[in-house]
């Protein structure tokens, strides 16, 4: 795990990255933005329980590529929850925050994650942990309206004008932060591989 001060400010990016793209380097780089963090945890997860894990490269492979992809110094590339068998996000923003005491984290994910966000494990729990920033993705723009979490959170919304004080709320607490966005997905890049074919952008 990242070493951290007391007083910080770090947003919690988490996920397979199979493998890891633009796409996902640039949510980093708008949530350090627009959430003035201090650092950005990336954290390469052992695999996805929503997902098939057939065609999931090696965790060491994808960290690699992962610290290739790392937008500065600021963002941590990390892969602790494998070394504490820590399988779903509930579990791990359970123990980030028992480790971490004094530090202001945020969760960060895609918009195309918040569409289904309902089927993860405890799912409410994660919102009630931390705060949320969701970084905008081609194609799930509304889903911060539509959303099953977002409709049963809907009290809880920041406006994005205000993203930079979610570090500092207590949970529930979510904002919806538009901005530039890449149209590559790591499933894209895999059949495309698989194809021979490029991946567009």
């Amino acid at each position: 795990m990242p070493h951290v001060e007391r007083g910080m400010t770090v947003g919690l990016f988490g996920g397979s990255f199979n493998p890891p793209h633009q796409g996902h380097q640039l949510v980093a780089e708008i949530a350090l933005r627009r959430l003035g963090l201090d650092q950005l945890w990336w954290m390469v997860t052992p695999g996805n329980p929503l997902k098939s894990h057939n065609d999931l490269a090696g965790l060491g492979e994808r960290v690699e590529l992962s610290r290739r992809m790392a937008p500065g110094p600021k963002v941590k590339i990390t892969a602790f929850e494998a070394a504490h068998d820590l399988h779903y996000t509930a579990q791990t923003l359970a123990f980030v925050k028992l480790r971490n005491p004094g530090i202001h984290f945020v969760w960060i994910m895609g918009a195309d994650n918040l569409r289904q966000f309902h089927k993860w494990q405890d799912w409410r729990a994660i919102a009630e942990t931390f705060p949320i920033a969701v970084i905008d993705r081609p194609g799930s723009t509304l889903a911060y309206l539509s959303s099953k979490m977002a409709k049963a959170f809907s009290h809880a919304r920041v406006d994005e004008n205000h993203a930079a004080l979610l570090p500092f709320l207590r949970a529930p607490a979510w904002t919806f932060i538009h901005g530039p966005r890449s149209s590559l997905s790591s499933s894209a890049i895999r059949s495309a591989r698989a194809t021979n074919k490029p991946a567009r952008s």
